[in-house]
């Protein structure tokens, strides 16, 4: 018995209204350009639209011109999808409440996730959307979530909580320890600033 190794998200398919309240929320809320459109293939009264939400993936969603917009929250029972989460530079994300408050889009406000900021709101058809920003970069030659993984580690080790920025510096410098050769034989933390090293008259 053997894995079906998945290697990233290929596309996710949602079922929406009419053509253009899609066009107009992934594109023009959410910058998603819209790059693709054919009948669905397997109900040809119905449209599929493709957005790429910036990584070259794709959002796909089934239109119908006779569905109108329902805005009442989707339904989060087992098998559903609770929320979608979009990334965001920290300079968009900063102003991601007054975008969203200009448009007078109801929104959580930013949520503190320890290792991320996020907002949470819905989208014209009830679908919860998260803005997600993380706060840290992982080193070169790693990914998010190779940084989440061993901060998780440390968290565990440690019995804190929840992941928190220390995690995730330490996680960092670990991460770039294990990756990065030196000359030195001791890369434990230094301080150059010894007292008697620092000029009496500053």
């Amino acid at each position: 018995m053997r894995k079906l190794q998945s290697q990233g998200v290929h596309h996710i398919t949602l079922v929406a209204a009419d053509r253009r309240t899609s066009i107009d929320f992934w594109e023009g809320v959410l910058g998603m350009p819209f790059i693709f459109e054919q009948p669905n293939l397997d109900r040809p009264s119905e449209n599929h639209l493709y957005f790429d939400p910036g990584d070259g993936r794709l959002i796909t969603v089934f239109t119908n011109e006779e569905r109108a917009p329902d805005p009442e929250r989707a339904s989060t029972d087992q098998g559903c999808v609770h929320h979608m989460a979009f990334t965001l530079s920290q300079a968009t994300f900063n102003q991601a409440v007054e975008r969203l408050d200009e448009r007078g889009i109801d929104h959580s406000g930013v949520k503190d996730r320890g290792f991320m900021d996020s907002i949470y709101f819905s989208d014209p058809l009830g679908l919860l959307i998260e803005l997600a920003s993380y706060r840290f970069e992982p080193p070169a030659g790693f990914t998010h979530a190779d940084v989440l993984l061993e901060a998780h580690k440390l968290r565990v080790v440690r019995a804190d909580y929840a992941i928190a920025q220390i995690h995730l510096a330490d996680a960092i410098e670990l991460l770039t320890e294990r990756s990065r050769e030196s000359l030195s034989d001791d890369r434990s933390p230094r301080d150059p600033y010894r007292q008697s090293d620092i000029p009496q008259h500053i």
